[in-house]
């Protein structure tokens, strides 16, 4: 059954040939859009749904969280906020509590986690495996995520577990765990960090990676300057995230490539780091998203909106570059198409606004402003 969104008082469509529409209306059909346009010229269909002068925009498009986990690390959290700095090896405190859950506690915290999100605008969604760390943990994790997420990326390259040997655990993720775990994943990632995984080893990962033609992405230059970005650029990688840590050359590289520089305040926040070099990445001419790295460590929101108010108010990114960021940046960084713009074609994943304007996810921050959301043309939210 099409539906009639009219009303519109602002359009962000994210299409170059559309722009941001005033007076608008736009019509879903199944799970697609099937018409975009002036609220004048929308065509008579089945229902009519009037937002009465409310902005719309694309659904949030959320390109890097951990939510297959179990577990809790409040006390993490609360040493970190009194001084203690943060290290990679904290992930293994998931781990352990992840490898004890079963298939069914940990399918129904991702759900929980995924529909709170929903509720919040985020209609696309990548989420990781990283928790289990054998390769029976790392399967199961891929086959949860896969029946619930959008994209699913392997990162059995996220910390070495204690007590294994590095190169004989970098055996493993190249051999059999890749193999366990490919019908289930679009993606392969790697934390090339101190504490985690160098870049030699990082390189080991992500070429055993794209030789079973999986999609690569990386976690780099999180906790200081390194490898991470360079390894990405030089591998073709869809996103390299974090780039809280950024060389001259590392921005000169990202502004020059395809791979999409994928920031995530909240974790910047929550690790109390340096927030990434939005700006100059911007200014460069690299390409940005925003994501929300939900996860139980470092990162423990799934608040899209939070994410784009801190770009604009402490980033030094406009509202057009952090919503852009956040919806069509995210899509870019999972090269999609399909996903962060409203136009003919795309999939219908529509968030309505409480404001009259994106500019108000800035202008009042931390204030709930979903009002509605449809995810590929079913409605979520409320």
């Amino acid at each position: 059954m099409a539906v009639l969104i009219t009303g519109i008082g602002e359009l962000t469509t994210n299409d170059p040939a559309l722009g941001r529409l005033s007076d608008a209306a736009l019509v879903l059909d199944g799970s697609r859009v099937a018409w975009v346009g002036p609220a004048a010229g929308a065509p008579d269909v089945d229902e009519r749904v009037d937002v009465d002068g409310r902005a719309v925009l694309p659904g949030w498009v959320d390109s890097h969280t951990h939510l297959v986990f179990a577990g809790d690390r409040t006390a993490e959290f609360e040493a970190r906020m009194a001084g203690k700095p943060y290290t990679a090896g904290g992930i293994a405190t998931t781990v352990a509590a992840t490898r004890e859950a079963s298939d069914d506690q940990l399918a129904a915290n991702l759900r929980r986690h995924v529909d709170e999100a929903a509720r919040q605008g985020t209609t696309c969604l990548e989420t990781k495996t990283g928790y289990g760390l054998t390769v029976a943990d790392e399967a199961r994790s891929a086959r949860i995520a896969a029946e619930v997420a959008d994209e699913v990326t392997f990162l059995g390259a996220h910390l070495v577990p204690p007590g294994a040997d590095a190169e004989s655990y970098v055996d493993l993720v190249c051999g059999e765990m890749l193999d366990a775990v490919a019908e289930s994943v679009r993606w392969a990632d790697v934390f090339c960090e101190t504490g985690a995984f160098d870049e030699a080893r990082s390189a080991r990962v992500l070429k055993a990676a794209a030789e079973r033609g999986l999609g690569l992405r990386v976690h780099g230059n999180q906790l200081g300057e390194g490898p991470g970005v360079r390894l990405a650029v030089e591998l073709g990688a869809a996103s390299v995230d974090h780039c809280t840590y950024l060389a001259d050359s590392d921005v000169e590289a990202l502004a020059a490539a395809e791979t999409v520089a994928t920031l995530l305040p909240a974790c910047d926040l929550s690790t109390r780091q340096p927030l990434a070099p939005a700006r100059r990445l911007l200014d460069a001419g690299a390409t940005v998203a925003l994501a929300s790295n939900a996860n139980p460590g470092s990162s423990y929101t799934t608040s899209m909106a939070f994410c784009v108010a801190t770009a604009v108010l402490q980033m030094r990114m406009t509202v057009e570059e952090a919503v852009w960021a956040a919806t069509a940046g995210g899509a870019k960084a999972l090269r999609r198409e399909d996903v962060g713009v409203l136009r003919a074609g795309s999939r219908a994943d529509v968030h309505v606004l409480e404001a009259p304007s994106v500019t108000h996810l800035a202008y009042r921050p931390g204030v709930p402003l979903t009002r509605a959301v449809w995810r590929a043309g079913v409605r979520v939210a409320p």
